[in-house]
């Protein structure tokens, strides 16, 4: 399998990830615009405030449309281009005011294939268990874990976890525990040969323990027993030298785009 190919079922899966939340979500709001996707939400997390191109008959006029503030002096959300494969966008963009956020706001869009020798990495810690999540309760720790391990608002760990994901045939739901505490988090989304790993999280006091990678390695043995044996990821650049080690490569950069405060 080609980059190009790789890159293109990394791209589909955290797509139909973001949508697939979003249908338990009563605050997200989905958008599609021609080839392009537009997620807007009040939630503190900007991959449910952004735009992604989606199809490839996508223009720069449905681009900039998706990206208008959803009320009358509102915000703008973040553009999110594939470095190479969205760059014809990039001198309407920047015509229209638009600049790139920096570096630091690059996402690494990683994966692994073949996945086989991951499964084997899920090996057994001392007194460490991972549960799939079933009920509200353990919907309740997982939310815990994302919210401390990540160290986001509270509402961002609700709302990506909407109840009705328990019943979703793609999404597995994940909790980590050591000796009976709730220290790691994990989510798994199915699209077709594909497994994408989200929601990895370890609570800062059981960091450097392997809690993080044994999750990641179960979420992706779950896959290959659903036939899966493609698995992708969105890292941050701090967090794709672990992933790399893991054996994820990155097959594709999203560079942030926002609206400058000066007129182009």
């Amino acid at each position: 399998m080609n980059a190009p190919d790789r890159a293109a079922l990394e791209h589909e899966n955290w797509i139909a990830y973001l949508t697939g939340v979003a249908r338990w979500t009563p605050t997200v709001e989905i958008r599609r615009i021609g080839g392009v996707l537009g997620i807007r939400s009040g939630m503190p997390f900007d991959w449910f405030n952004q735009v992604l191109v989606e199809g490839d008959d996508a223009t720069a006029s449905d681009l900039l449309a998706a990206a208008r503030p959803a009320t009358r002096g509102g915000a703008h959300p973040i553009i999110r281009l594939r470095d190479g494969a969205d760059d014809r966008f990039i001198p309407d963009l920047t015509a229209t005011g638009w600049i790139a956020a920096g570096v630091g706001s690059m996402t690494p869009g990683m994966v692994a294939f073949p996945i086989d020798h991951l499964a084997s990495m899920a090996t057994d810690l001392p007194r460490f268990e991972i549960r799939r999540v079933a009920d509200g309760a353990g919907l309740e720790d997982h939310r815990a874990v994302v919210t401390d391990g990540f160290g986001v608002a509270r509402s961002v760990a609700v709302e990506t976890t909407g109840l009705g994901l328990l019943g979703t045939p793609e999404c597995t739901i994940y909790v980590g525990y050591a000796d009976g505490l709730r220290v790691t988090s994990g989510l798994g989304w199915h699209s077709g040969r594909v497994i994408g790993v989200y929601a990895i999280s370890t609570v800062p006091a059981a960091r450097r323990r392997g809690y993080g990678e044994a999750m990641t390695a179960h979420v992706i043995a779950d896959g290959i027993a659903a036939g899966c044996d493609v698995a992708v990821l969105q890292a941050s650049e701090t967090g794709r030298p672990i992933y790399e080690r893991l054996g994820f490569r990155v097959d594709v950069r999203y560079t942030a785009y926002v609206r400058s405060a000066r007129p182009a």
